[in-house]
């Protein structure tokens, strides 16, 4: 796509990815018209979709990581991870409901959620500095969701798409990391009662108190950072699970607890 045609500007692109997100019908990827876009363009559009929603009276709660494991790595073909905003308007409680009318192609993936006690602000910042800026862990689930067709995302269309975010539902039971090794954290995940899968802390970047540093680096190269308060959601510990009406999902971690959630139509 020639540079000139006004459709292939980062706020034209971020204007598409609104509407999608506001009339639930998703689009063609970018990197269909122009397979050349990278990370950098994905979040030069990200930059310019964020304050349209913004704009709604939304409001910015903590930051997602995604793309923490190996498996996920692959499957994009990247070597690192992408972040993006979470939004107050997409945080839930456990046991809440979600309407599957509010997505377009939702899936679900247990995680594991830290919450920030100090502010966190990059560069140089290690596992260490991240373990005494958090104030506790919780059990987390989280529903990705695609604005981009079919799922058919490259790494520029996700990171765009905020990182293919949809919305979280957070256990209100906070855990202090004092004695806790998030790295061996395990993870079981049933639906209506029925193993799907398991996993551990180990799955996000091998340590995910090391999400937490990778991110708050990658946002003080832009001035941003982590707040006291803020989420910080550290990548599913197991492959993502297409949602469905009448399903309720549950995650037991180990020394976190349970996290469930109910899908209605």
């Amino acid at each position: 796509m020639p540079v000139s045609d006004p459709a292939a500007s980062p706020r034209s692109r971020a204007r598409a990815l609104y509407e999608a997100r506001r009339t639930r019908t998703p689009i063609p990827p970018f990197t269909d018209d122009d397979p050349s876009l990278g990370m950098a363009d994905g979040y030069a559009i990200q930059r310019e979709l964020v304050p349209m929603l913004l704009d709604e009276g939304d409001r910015i709660v903590g930051y997602k990581v995604g793309l923490t494991s190996k498996a996920m790595q692959r499957m994009v073909g990247v070597d690192a991870p992408d972040h993006g905003p979470v939004l107050a308007s997409t945080v839930y409680r456990d046991g809440d409901t979600l309407s599957l009318g509010d997505f377009i192609a939702p899936k679900v993936e247990a995680e594991i959620v830290f919450v920030m006690g100090e502010r966190l602000a990059g560069p140089g910042v290690g596992p260490t500095d991240a373990a005494r800026a958090v104030a506790g862990a919780a059990a987390a689930m989280e529903i990705v969701d695609s604005r981009i067709a079919d799922w058919r995302i490259k790494l520029a269309d996700t990171v765009a798409d905020l990182a293919s975010n949809g919305a979280v539902a957070v256990s209100s039971r906070l855990v202090p990391l004092a004695g806790l090794d998030t790295r061996l954290v395990g993870m079981t995940l049933t639906r209506n009662g029925q193993l799907l899968d398991t996993g551990a802390g180990a799955a996000a970047l091998g340590d995910p108190l090391a999400v937490v540093a990778w991110l708050a680096n990658v946002l003080g190269e832009h001035g941003v950072a982590l707040e006291p308060g803020h989420l910080v959601m550290t990548g599913a510990l197991h492959a993502a699970v297409p949602m469905a009406a009448g399903e309720v999902y549950r995650a037991e971690f180990d020394r976190l607890g349970p996290i469930s959630i109910k899908v209605a139509p």
